[in-house]
Order: structure tokens, then C-alpha cells, then sequence
């Protein structure tokens, strides 16, 4: 038998090679010279051994394999029907409808949807009435449809109920009894991400978000039967912290479900991050959302929805989106990243990433129950407090080139040419009635773009 290549090598402990990087310094001090503190408060060393796992024991799951999704705004029944189906055609596997109106026919928009795609029905207004119609398609057809309802994220939001407290959950209710959807709930980590909270705030805030709707269901006595779910997650340019907070939100919501006797399995949906996207050179939004694609597939979403690389500027165009799912088919066609299963297992720094990241997380969650949950802290403005001093952090951080988006803060082009604005890039503060300070979203690249266009 042939002598394997590592037989040939002594073992080296940890700590050995410690001693050697320290001979290596000559003298500088190892922690201030090679430990680098993320916005998250980890310590990230300059290498990871095995002996790191010794004390980790946070089993994650993950998905055989994940679906490409376009997301499709509708405003015209028979537009939106015929972009899906166009979309299908092109390689897309599940399709995301945001639906801007009631008068909408959901069977119109579902006509001729094979049953092999899965849909993902997101609703700008609460109608108990309208996902029954869903529900009674789910029933008499076999189609997967997925209703993403997250009336506490469109408080968080918009600073409003739909309606108000009472009367939005009396409609959660009757839409989460709708026995042929296969989910009929979501959780938006997408809005904290954009909002400039760290990786540990936002697993902690959609566990406690989660947690709002688990006590609701638990105290009424209603059940979510064997529907997973929903968690929509955006995904940031930190490549391996971002693959780690997407398996430690598995092994998260896994420990809470526990707790209520639920469904144990979640569905993540994980899409490019707007925070870190630009006007400036922005033909590197390509590189951007590849690379936090890859992120969502390794982490382990069960759905990619890849953003168009002018999302930030243009109104939906043909070129975009055919940029954007072209970029989902050559990672599982070309580069084939469906083909491994769990590629992230067994990685000392990102496992050591991943029981980080969950144990920060549940001891900030255990803080929020202690104070009363998560609604009481949003109610008080303690989150968006917390939010914005996160953000704050990242973005003085923006301003020093300590994080660099290429293009924008640094290398930016002094004959930059500045794309035709087709929306408002600069949202301007709105005044209006709400009941509590809603949660603002901000791009890093804002005050460096403004003074680029008025140059």
C-alpha cells in the first residue's frame, strides 16, 4: 500500500506554530501585529488549526441543493405572468412576485407556472382574502407556493402597522391557517443588513422577531403545521463571515423551534446586499453580487435571488436581469456549486466563524427577551439605536478606506462617468404620523456619490 503524503509530516500543534509566527515577528507584538477585531467583536487570527473545532459542537444542516430566483414587482397581471415565464425559459427555478396591488388576479399571474418552480408570493398589503385565493390555487393545482408575511417587518419598516396591532395579527392568523401553502410567514434580516447593523445584531434581531411570532402562534393556539418558515437574509461583501452567519442562522432558529415543538428546518432566501452597491464604477456591482452569491450557496440558502448590477439606478431593464440570472446559472452550470454537499463543514475558520457568530447572537437574543422581546425594544427605539450606532461604526470606517469599495472610496476614476439616474438614489426623509422611529436603510457610498455628481 502506497504511504499516505501526510504520513510523511510530523503533526504540528497549535501552539507550535504560534511560537514559530512569534520567531517570525521579531519582536512585534503577535496580537497587535496579526489579530484583526471585526465589527462584530471576534478576534480573527491569522490561522485556524484543528485544534479549534475541539470545543464545537453546532451541527449544521444544509440544503442538497439550492434554486436560482428572479424577483418580478407587479403591477400588471399580464406583465408580470409573461416576464416569469420568460424568465423560466432563461433558467430561472423559482420566481419572487411582489405584488403592489389587491386587484391583482393571482390566477392570471400563476397561468401556465409549472409546477417543478417555486413561487414566492410577496404581498404590499395584508388581505386575508387574497392569499385564501393563493391558498385555493396551492389546493387544486401543484404548484409550491411560498406567501412571505411579515407583519412585524413592515412595522419595523415603515414605522406603521398595516393596520393596526390587533387587527393585523387577527389577519396573520387566518392567512397562517391556510392549509395548502407551503409557508405562509417570513422574517426580513435583509432590512437590519441594510440598515448597517453587524452580523451579530442581525441574527439576533430575526431570532427575536421569530421569536414575536412562535409566542403569538404558541399563545392563540395556533399551529404552523409542517411549513418551514421564511428567512429573507442579505448578503454583504464580508465573504467567509457571511457564509458563517447563513449556517449559523440554521443552527439558531433550529435551537428556538425546539423550544416551541416546530418545524426544525427553515427556508432561507438570500439575496445581494444594497448597503455596499455604487454608482461609482458600477460595473464592480457584477463582482460584488457573484461573490455574495457564492457566499448565500456555501452558506447554505435554500434560494439565491441575485440583484441586478444597476439595481441601485435603473428601473428594471431586459440587460440586468438577464445579467443577474446569467450570474446564478454559470456558478451551478459552470462552476458547479450545487455539486458538493456542505462545502463549508469542516473548515476551522469558518466553523470557528460559525460557533461565534451563534453564541454572540443567542446571548444578545437571551438580552432582548430579558428586556421585555423584541417588539417592546422596537417599540422603545432601543434597536434602531443599536442599528444606527453599528452603522455609524462601518461607515466612519467607509470614510478612512478601512473598508474599500473599489471604484468609490478608493482607485475611484477622475473621468468617472455617471449613469443615467432612472430612481431616487438619495431617499429623502419623510414627514409622517408613525408610531415608532422606523428602520432606515443606507448605502455606505452615499456622501462620497453626491459630491462626485455635483462636482
Amino acid at each position: 500500500m502506497t504511504k499516505s503524503l501526510f504520513d510523511s509530516f510530523d503533526e504540528v500543534s497549535a501552539k507550535e506554530w504560534k511560537q514559530k509566527i512569534q520567531f517570525d515577528l521579531k519582536g512585534a507584538d503577535y496580537n497587535e501585529a496579526l489579530i484583526y477585531n471585526s465589527l462584530e467583536g471576534i478576534d480573527i487570527k491569522p490561522f485556524y488549526h484543528q485544534e479549534d473545532l475541539a470545543a464545537i459542537d453546532i451541527p449544521v444542516t444544509h440544503p442538497v441543493s439550492w434554486k436560482n430566483a428572479l424577483k418580478i414587482v407587479v403591477d400588471q397581471t399580464t406583465t408580470g405572468n409573461q416576464k416569469a415565464l420568460s424568465s423560466i425559459k432563461k433558467g430561472a427555478e423559482s420566481i419572487h412576485f411582489v405584488i403592489t396591488q389587491k386587484e391583482t388576479d393571482a390566477k392570471e399571474l400563476l397561468h401556465n407556472i409549472p409546477s417543478t418552480i417555486n413561487i414566492f408570493v410577496e404581498t404590499q398589503f395584508l388581505c386575508s382574502s387574497y392569499i385564501q385565493k393563493l391558498n385555493d390555487i396551492a389546493d387544486k393545482t401543484d404548484l409550491n407556493i411560498y406567501v412571505l408575511t411579515d407583519i412585524i417587518g413592515n412595522l419595523a419598516k415603515t414605522g406603521n402597522w398595516f393596520n393596526n396591532l390587533k387587527n393585523d395579527h387577527s389577519l396573520l392568523e387566518e392567512i397562517i391557517s391556510s392549509p395548502y401553502l407551503k409557508s405562509s410567514l417570513s422574517i426580513d434580516i435583509g432590512l437590519y443588513q441594510n440598515a448597517g447593523a453587524t452580523m451579530v445584531q442581525q441574527l439576533a434581531y430575526g431570532l427575536a422577531h421569530a421569536n414575536e411570532y412562535l409566542n403569538h402562534c404558541n399563545n392563540t393556539k395556533i399551529s404552523l403545521g409542517k411549513t418551514p418558515i421564511v428567512f429573507k437574509v442579505a448578503v454583504g461583501g464580508n465573504y467567509f463571515f457571511e457564509i458563517a452567519k447563513l449556517r449559523a442562522l440554521r443552527w439558531l432558529w433550529k435551537t428556538l423551534a425546539s423550544e416551541y415543538n416546530t418545524l426544525s428546518e427553515c427556508h432561507i432566501i438570500a439575496y445581494p446586499s444594497h448597503r455596499n452597491k455604487t454608482i461609482l464604477d458600477y460595473n464592480v456591482n457584477m463582482l460584488r453580487t457573484t461573490t455574495e452569491c457564492m457566499s448565500a450557496i456555501l452558506g447554505g440558502a435554500d434560494t439565491v435571488q441575485n440583484l441586478p448590477y444597476d439595481d441601485v439606478y435603473h428601473l428594471e431593464n431586459d440587460f440586468g436581469t438577464r445579467i443577474s440570472l446569467n450570474q446564478l446559472l454559470l456558478l451551478k452550470n459552470e462552476s458547479y456549486f450545487d455539486i458538493v454537499s456542505n462545502p463549508a463543514s469542516g473548515s476551522y475558520y469558518i466553523e470557528s466563524l460559525t460557533n461565534q457568530l451563534a453564541e454572540k447572537a443567542l446571548a444578545l437574543f437571551k438580552n432582548i427577551e430579558d428586556s421585555g422581546g423584541f417588539l417592546k425594544q422596537l417599540k422603545s427605539g432601543t434597536l434602531q439605536k443599536k442599528i444606527k450606532e453599528s452603522a455609524t461604526k462601518e461607515q466612519e470606517l467607509f470614510d478612512n478606506e478601512n473598508i474599500v469599495l473599489t471604484g468609490t472610496n478608493k482607485y475611484q476614476n477622475s473621468n468617472e462617468h455617471i449613469p443615467e439616474i432612472q430612481k431616487p438614489i438619495f431617499p429623502e426623509k419623510k414627514v409622517r404620523k408613525t408610531l415608532l422611529a422606523p428602520i432606515l436603510t443606507k448605502r455606505l457610498s452615499e456622501k462620497i456619490e453626491k459630491k462626485a455628481m455635483h462636482a
